[in-house]
């Protein structure tokens, strides 16, 4: 009673059981939309259900009247998708023009048992169960459909090319066969794949729907049926239930809920049901899907909360570490009874192929695929699944793993990496006696992992860079010891006998070893000394000065470019950075290698903009070409001519003198000369046949 009186009752609602919904009721949400951009507005094509499936698809209307639709993009999908054809019958989109896009859905929760919308009127709270939750995302199946008309159109090219040639074709002998009686295990296999659970999806038939708006009639009659049509008619009695039971009916055990759980491919399992499995089981399953992860990663995808003691234990019986990253084991993919789904080789063959290669790359960063299957002797398509699951080709330099080493793993757990470095002592010795191996094929290779056009350096060079970084180095130590001094009292000023001293030893190195590769290669699986890691930190600064240098040099190269010629195709910079390398002494630093995206972010760094020029659907300016890049601010009087100039080419790819003379005196001046006219037409356009266009833009 104590209790009681010091949690009084301030009020008693009553609570109704809504079920004139419940069969029918969806939350949708839009996770790729803000809450505050809601699409209650926007027009409602159609739409449709799978009741099944609980798969819905809704089309939407785009508006290609506001100032963020980009009009030359959209006739130019609409054409991708529908051709050039003149028949609207069967056309994606009828005007011509991207105007609507289709939002498909998928299932954010497999039950929804425990998920109700509550609606509260008059003192009393009505609850309605929700029948399913839904995620609508945009659909992309339009980009197939361009695709499907792409190869249509070559096919048709290639039989039209064909026909003038065409002869009847010779009677071929044929040979039938009959398969054999499936097996029951093949057919569990088969049921349960993905493939299998595609077909038996499609095969249920769409049902067409009536949108009706947030406040459309027909919309406020339904949501009437969100309050129990009985309330206030039936007389309730009291609860008999004891708390426990109570709870029980309204949070049903987990164990119930599994056996409702379809079987499906691994593929194809969410991350609430994975967590609900055991952590040794999550970690199995996991690994099996990604193949190859950082420890880091592998902790986020399991969520907050886990012990990644538990983790270590649980990882290290499903995977081994390549290059302080975690590799799936090959008897984990591979089974015992099973073969390759590519050639029918045994899983015990398969698994020991496997290992040779992921034994590779703990020697070197980078593998030769000829190399590889000289030693295992397997299918090509066998041995190139091997190397996908853990490596990516690179063009003259062969498979490189697929991950950065991961050397905060391998400082933070060196009882680990031991233990598995004599794991794959044991392997390496097996694979020996297997493969038989030499000696030169057990010893890793110095180079391999080096990149084809790894900068070569003298060995006076190679001195004189190692006697750059011990300065630095021994000023920031003279630095920090100064300042200790000053700590304990002791004038920072006062030399001091104890001043740490670095002699530079000078011993010819070898000109043929690649910068990159001194001082010292990476120890296999990730193991390093204390003298390598302290290389290694020297080796990131004097990266990250080198990129600093470069950045540089190369925003300088662009300004300068940009100020002479002002507009620019991306192509057209890329020619004349070229002829700016050829123009420079050996060793420069931009032979570092400077990719297309770090020309462009350095142009758009510089204040220019890229120009979204509506080149004809018919052009044959390359990709490079049709990216156009404009100085916006130059600094000088004709700035604000220059931009509205480059406005008048975002509308038309080439344009007469007299519109754009008449748009410069419409938004800069009546008082505009020609002088004026001559000197931005001259600084940004070319001229043919009568029409301007802009650099870079003249139809060849």
């Amino acid at each position: 009673m104590a209790t009681e009186d010091d949690d009084p009752i301030i009020q008693e609602i009553d609570v109704h059981l809504a079920k004139s919904l419940a069969e029918k009721l969806y939350l949708f949400q839009y996770p790729v939309r803000p809450a505050t951009m809601k699409y209650d507005d926007v027009t409602h094509l159609s739409a449709r259900i799978k009741p099944k499936q609980q798969k819905v698809e809704v089309e939407m209307a785009i508006d290609t009247m506001s100032p963020n639709y980009c009009r030359s993009k959209g006739e130019q999908i609409a054409l991708n998708v529908d051709g050039a054809s003149t028949d609207d019958s069967g056309s994606t989109y009828v005007t011509k023009l991207m105007d609507k896009q289709v939002f498909s859905s998928i299932q954010s929760a497999v039950n929804t048992s425990r998920y109700a919308v509550a609606v509260y009127r008059k003192g009393e709270l009505h609850i309605t169960p929700l029948h399913g939750m839904l995620q609508m995302r945009p659909s992309f199946s339009y980009l197939d459909k361009a695709d499907a008309k792409h190869r249509e159109r070559e096919a048709a090219t290639e039989a039209g090319d064909s026909s003038q040639d065409e002869v009847e074709d010779d009677v071929k002998q044929v040979t039938v066969r009959f398969s054999r009686p499936e097996s029951e295990q093949a057919r569990q296999r088969r049921i349960q794949s993905y493939e299998f659970l595609q077909k038996k999806q499609a095969e249920e038939p769409w049902h067409y729907l009536h949108y009706c708006g947030v406040k459309d009639s027909r919309s406020e009659h339904e949501r009437q049926y969100l309050f129990s049509q009985l309330a206030g008619m039936v007389e309730t009695s009291e609860l008999t239930k004891s708390p426990r039971e109570y709870l029980s009916m309204l949070m049903p055990p987990v164990e119930e809920e599994e056996l409702k759980v379809p079987l499906a491919p691994s593929n194809v399992l969410s991350m609430a049901q994975l967590r609900t499995l055991p952590l040794a089981d999550q970690v199995r399953t996991l690994m099996k899907n990604v193949k190859v992860v950082q420890f880091a990663n592998l902790m986020g995808l399991l969520g907050s909360g886990v012990d990644s003691t538990a983790v270590l234990r649980c990882i290290q019986q499903v995977a081994m570490l390549v290059q302080g990253c975690w590799v799936v084991k090959s008897d984990v993919l591979y089974p015992k009874d099973t073969c390759s789904p590519h050639s029918g080789v045994a899983a015990e063959v398969l698994c020991r192929g496997r290992d040779f290669v992921m034994w590779k790359f703990t020697q070197d960063l980078c593998v030769i695929r000829k190399e590889v299957a000289a030693v295992i002797k397997l299918p090509p398509e066998d041995v190139k699944d091997f190397l996908e699951q853990m490596a990516v080709s690179r063009v003259n330099k062969g498979w490189e793993f697929l991950l950065p080493q991961d050397s905060k793993f391998v400082k933070k757990h060196p009882d680990v990496v031991q233990r598995q470095h004599m794991l794959w002592m044991g392997i390496q010795a097996k694979l020996e006696k297997v493969y038989g191996l030499s000696k030169e094929d057990v010893m890793p290779k110095k180079h391999d992992s080096q990149p084809a056009s790894s900068v070569v350096l003298s060995g006076e060079r190679r001195v004189a860079a190692a006697k750059d970084r011990v300065r630095e180095n021994h000023a920031v130590l003279e630095k920090d010891y100064r300042r200790r001094r000053a700590l304990h009292g002791v004038d920072a000023q006062t030399p001091s006998s104890s001043l740490l001293a670095i002699k530079i030893k000078e011993e010819p190195l070898s000109e043929e070893e690649p910068m990159d590769t001194w001082p010292g290669n990476v120890a296999a699986n990730g193991i390093h000394s204390e003298e390598s890691s302290r290389d290694s930190m020297e080796d990131h600064a004097e990266a990250g000065e080198q990129s600093r240098l470069v950045s540089a040099e190369l925003r300088d190269f662009v300004q300068g470019t940009l100020r002479k010629h002002y507009v620019l195709s991306l192509s057209e910079l890329k020619r004349l950075f070229n002829l700016h390398l050829a123009s420079l002494p050996p060793g420069h630093i931009l032979f570092s290698g400077i990719s297309d995206r770090m020309l462009q972010e350095t142009v758009l760094d510089c204040g220019c903009k890229q120009i979204l020029v509506p080149f004809p659907p018919q052009a044959t300016a390359s990709a490079d070409e049709q990216k156009i890049f404009a100085l916006w601010e130059a600094g000088d009087s004709y700035d604000q001519h220059r931009r509205v100039l480059l406005e008048v080419f975002s509308k038309n790819y080439r344009v007469r003198r007299s519109v754009i003379q008449s748009k410069l005196c419409q938004d800069v001046g009546d008082n505009l000369s020609k002088p004026d006219v001559d000197k931005v037409l001259k600084d940004c356009c070319a001229s043919h046949g009568g029409m301007w266009y802009l650099k870079g833009t003249l139809p060849s």
